[in-house]
């Protein structure tokens, strides 16, 4: 049977030295977890195709649908700030690209063997990191975040071996693109300048056809991905995601959240958090990821120097001048945000110092970053609902002292409490992917092949902003408040 897929794949049409061109590696027994029917439908996929036994094999990478053009994309990165010249996909391979409802889109399989960039690895996923990335990447997109997306999640019936031995399983990504930063640090490292350019040329056509027309169009590049990057990671913090690992090659030139790792969500607030087990020095902890997202940007601006200017002091200068523009994009994301996470539509100059101070106190205290500004939705529209907020705090009034405040601003906006708390309802999440009840749920598939605690939670995190009564259990705090939780890499 023909596979109904009808790829379009200007990624392969590149030079050669961009990627290299290889199937995936058959698995013994693949089986079907999940498949994302919504999304097949929006990629103009035929959904009841995928889920057959000719789909599943496509999925598993046992068969190739026609038109299909896999490869293994190279790049190179800074990770952990220690540059490395060649990385690449050494656990994935990109089937091929589709225009569908929302543009182009490729699709990728992950865990599907190893590639010249492999490294010596196995080229394989484990289970538990198959089910993360597809619960969390999904979950994001539930949110609002720009992501990659999961289509398919398909167990092999093979084991991999990591700390102990695990069942395997293989992810069907889904992104506007998987060109990194580290892709242009890739050429860059090599001196190669044509092929700085060809790229520079393939992600203008992709990603910002615009750009393309500037009078610099290089610089209005750069200029692009500084803002999708600045505006990603404000709404990261405004969720309270932790990426765990934002090495260079970890991040989208299209501002896609990438690379769901040692990734994980605050319960108690505090900047300080890093949940990677090898983030020893809290390099990529939630409050450093603006920090670091701009240190990154500055790594593509110097792989990009060549193309700025033909002077070198010059295009230093245009590339200083763009990541200027960083710090003010982000502020007006993350503190407009936060603004609309207390109620405020009308922002004035005090309120970012307003939110700013509720944040303190709720570090100070111990409070639970997604209940507090879900709670403080009632407590808009009911002074009586305070108690909900107060609890969360060590010292309850820490927070009356605030709310005093937080009152009288309120009453200076042209909305009664009602409606400031649907508005705030809409951007403060009731669930979150909870890091107890994703480790719960990967407990289950993996020791007892359980799959239904990771459908349920699916069903419950497509709805983050609905009340969910039945779902209440999944809004819950762990009972330790999360102290001392940990993420590994599953690599």
């Amino acid at each position: 049977m023909t596979a109904p897929i009808a790829f379009d794949n200007s990624y392969a049409r590149l030079p050669a030295r961009f990627h290299a061109r290889l199937a995936p590696t058959p698995v013994e027994r693949p089986r079907l977890i999940q498949l994302n029917r919504a999304l097949a439908r929006d990629l103009g996929l035929d959904a009841d195709w995928l889920a057959s036994p000719d789909g599943v094999a496509a999925l598993a990478g046992n068969r190739l649908p026609e038109g299909a053009e896999p490869l293994a994309a190279a790049y190179a990165g800074h990770q952990f700030g220690n540059f490395v010249p060649q990385l690449g996909d050494g656990r994935a391979i990109l089937l091929g690209e589709v225009i569908g409802r929302d543009g182009r889109r490729d699709i990728q399989l992950k865990g599907s063997g190893p590639t010249p960039f492999s490294r010596h690895a196995d080229g394989r996923a484990a289970l538990g990191p198959v089910l993360r990335e597809y619960l969390v990447s999904e979950a994001m997109a539930a949110l609002g975040i720009p992501t990659t997306r999961a289509l398919a999640a398909v167990s092999t019936g093979e084991h991999v071996a990591r700390e102990t031995f695990l069942p395997g399983a293989v992810l069907t990504r889904v992104a506007s693109s998987h060109i990194r930063v580290g892709t242009f640090q890739f050429f860059s490292a090599r001196g190669d300048v044509e092929g700085l350019r060809t790229l520079a040329d393939h992600v203008l056509a992709r990603h910002d056809p615009e750009a393309a027309q500037a009078e610099n169009p290089y610089s209005a590049l750069l200029a692009g991905v500084v803002a999708r990057q600045a505006e990603l990671v404000a709404r990261w913090l405004l969720v309270g995601f932790v990426h765990g690992v934002m090495n260079t090659d970890n991040m989208s030139v299209a501002g896609e959240t990438i690379d769901y790792g040692p990734c994980a969500f605050l319960d108690v607030y505090d900047p300080r958090t890093a949940f990677s087990s090898i983030d020893q020095h809290g390099r990529y902890a939630y409050g450093n990821q603006p920090r670091i997202a701009l240190w990154n940007l500055a790594r593509l601006a110097e792989a990009l120097l060549p193309l700025l200017a033909a002077d070198e002091g010059e295009a230093v200068a245009e590339a200083e001048r763009v990541l200027e523009g960083f710090g003010p994009r982000f502020e007006a994301a993350y503190h407009g945000g936060l603004g609309r996470k207390i109620g405020l539509a009308d922002l004035r100059e005090d309120d970012a110092a307003l939110a700013g101070d509720l944040l303190k106190r709720m570090a100070e205290n111990q409070a639970d970053f997604t209940l507090t500004f879900r709670n403080l939705c009632a407590a808009a529209a009911r002074p009586e609902a305070d108690g909900t907020v107060r609890d969360l705090f060590v010292d309850p009034t820490a927070y009356d002292d605030w709310a005093a405040r937080w009152r009288q601003r309120l009453g200076q906006e042209q909305r009664d409490g009602a409606e400031t708390a649907r508005a705030m309802r809409a951007v403060n999440p009731a669930f979150i992917p909870r890091n107890h009840q994703v480790e719960a749920m990967i407990a289950a598939a993996v020791e007892r092949d359980d799959f239904a605690p990771f459908e349920r939670m699916l069903a419950v995190l497509a709805h983050p902003y609905d009340d969910q009564p039945d779902a209440a259990a999944y809004a819950e705090p762990p009972a330790d408040r999360g102290v001392g939780y940990r993420t590994f890499c599953g690599t």
